[in-house]
């Protein structure tokens, strides 16, 4: 979010005298004042630095699956991960896309990237234990990111709340489930 954007937005939460605490647009506020933890900083990139590109919001599930422990006897079961599926909202609480497998960020047919992790993988524990790791993670090699996402060289999954596997194992094979979460994800490049 641009400083011109953030001033904005403030300036009409003033106006209302209050903002919904739950609204896509309060927590995308909210995360510009976020302490971002050193494992999933942005280099410093010297010596023109970053931007950011995009701020979004997601209110979704991640969705896991039972796997059998390889080797366990008797035969135990482990939940793993198999993809996020969220819809994406902007500073003004308008619902403006999709995250999916991928991950995949989609706000329009123009407008679409896919990312991966670094290697190794550059993440950080929630400060809610109950909630996904925060991530910093690149746009997929192989694959152009297109429109708004064309130059984004960083994607930082921040503030998350929920999203994280049960600590109770499943019982058999073919189980899924959905554990529903939200975050706010942060597109940046790197400057020229």
């Amino acid at each position: 979010m641009s400083l011109l954007s953030l001033a904005m937005l403030l300036s009409c939460t003033r106006e209302k005298g209050h903002m919904d605490v739950t609204s896509p647009a309060y927590h995308i506020l909210q995360s510009e004042t976020t302490i971002i933890p050193q494992a999933i900083q942005l280099p410093q990139n010297l010596p023109n630095g970053n931007s950011i590109v995009a701020t979004l919001y997601a209110i979704g599930v991640q969705k896991y699956k039972s796997e059998q422990i390889v080797g366990s006897s008797p035969v135990a079961y482990q939940w793993v991960f198999v993809a996020p599926e969220a819809d994406l909202y902007d500073s003004t609480d308008a619902k403006v896309g999709t995250l999916s497998v991928g991950p995949a960020w989609q706000l329009s047919p123009t407008d679409s990237m896919f990312g991966q992790n670094f290697n190794p993988p550059r993440k950080s524990p929630s400060p809610d234990p109950e909630s996904i790791d925060w991530l910093l993670l690149m746009p997929q090699l192989g694959r152009t990111a297109t429109g708004v996402f064309a130059n984004v060289t960083y994607v930082q999954c921040i503030d998350t709340h929920g999203g994280k596997a049960p600590s109770a194992p499943p019982v058999n094979e073919g189980q899924a489930i959905s554990v529903g979460y939200t975050a706010v994800y942060r597109f940046s490049m790197k400057n020229p």
